[in-house]
């Protein structure tokens, strides 16, 4: 007597079942091998489980974030990274930013090569993360320098004067919380933010000094907070080479015995709002439907994230405005 037809049905039912769990599982075990290699390896791919040329690109302010910070932290315990191409336009940003990731790529760069090539502009902040590499590479029009410090604060005091709002503070000494703008700043207060910019100056010129290799004299040519074209930068030994890239990938083969052909990976951060790339994804299926105006709010959330907050001293190029 041959089995009922509905009892043949459940068995198919069951087999598929089983062979879509089966499937599930190998996937799963897959996916976790993956994710253990990409653990013991440092690389946040699988594009970067083989020899390759890491590409970290700083962008924007400069922080010191730690989301950057991390990821120059795995680059260096990637064994699979070979050399590092540090891509730079950037204005600057902070003085501890920029301080906290210089100390990084040094420690970087004391476990594998890394050439820093500029872009657009790479100042001030973005210049210390330059020097903090083995060589500079940049395209004859590309900005660089601008060694300098800044400190600014709006002062508005004449203007509440004039509309006769006046600020009453009661303070523990006149040197707290100075200058603050809502009262004409004292020579005190001038002098004590002047002390704060010189210290920050002298630690930026005697990095500039001692990575570029240059003398007093030299020195003096190029910190006067000007910015110079990478031309101009190469006889002041603020740059090496010009090119991009590829002349940069040239030096590394030549003179840190790179193998050739190397494939280049990006390795990038991922921010807060980043994370498993929900906004960008999010901005683009917006796109795709036809919802412009909500994916421009994705994208300025996504940008507004990476910006960050610009507090304190500042290494910045004034003349570089993204606004």
């Amino acid at each position: 007597m041959s089995p009922p037809t509905d009892y043949l049905i459940d068995r198919r039912r069951l087999r598929r079942r089983l062979g879509w769990w089966r499937m599930a599982a190998i996937a799963a075990v897959g996916v976790a091998a993956i994710v253990l290699v990409s653990r013991v390896t440092g690389a946040d791919s699988t594009d970067k489980l083989t020899p390759h040329i890491a590409r970290l690109s700083l962008q924007g302010m400069i922080l010191g974030d730690k989301d950057t910070i991390d990821l120059v932290k795995k680059i260096g315990e990637s064994n699979q990274a070979k050399a590092v191409l540090l891509t730079i336009d950037s204005p600057g940003g902070t003085t501890t930013g920029a301080e906290k990731l210089y100390d990084e790529l040094r420690r970087l760069n004391e476990k594998k090569p890394v050439v820093a090539v500029v872009g657009a502009v790479a100042a001030s902040g973005a210049y210390i993360a330059a020097i903090a590499a083995d060589t500079i590479v940049a395209q004859g029009n590309s900005l660089v320098g601008s060694i300098g410090v800044l400190f600014q604060y709006p002062n508005f005091y004449k203007l509440l004067d004039s509309v006769g709002v006046k600020v009453e503070e009661v303070k523990s000494s006149p040197l707290k919380a100075a200058p603050n703008g809502l009262e004409p700043t004292s020579e005190a207060a001038r002098a004590a933010i002047a002390s704060l910019v010189a210290d920050s100056y002298t630690w930026f010129k005697d990095l500039v000094k001692e990575r570029r290799h240059l003398d007093d004299a030299g020195l003096a040519k190029v910190s006067d907070g000007r910015v110079f074209t990478a031309r101009q930068g190469v006889p002041l030994k603020l740059v090496d080479i010009l090119g991009g890239e590829r002349e940069a990938i040239s030096w590394l083969e030549k003179n840190k015995g790179l193998a050739k052909d190397l494939p280049v990976r990006d390795w990038k951060k991922k921010g807060s709002l980043e994370r498993l790339g929900l906004v960008e994804g999010a901005a683009s299926v917006s796109r795709v439907v036809g919802l412009e105006s909500v994916a421009a709010v994705l994208d300025q959330a996504v940008a507004t994230e990476r910006r960050g907050s610009l507090d304190g001293l500042l290494a910045i190029w004034q003349g570089f405005d993204a606004r």
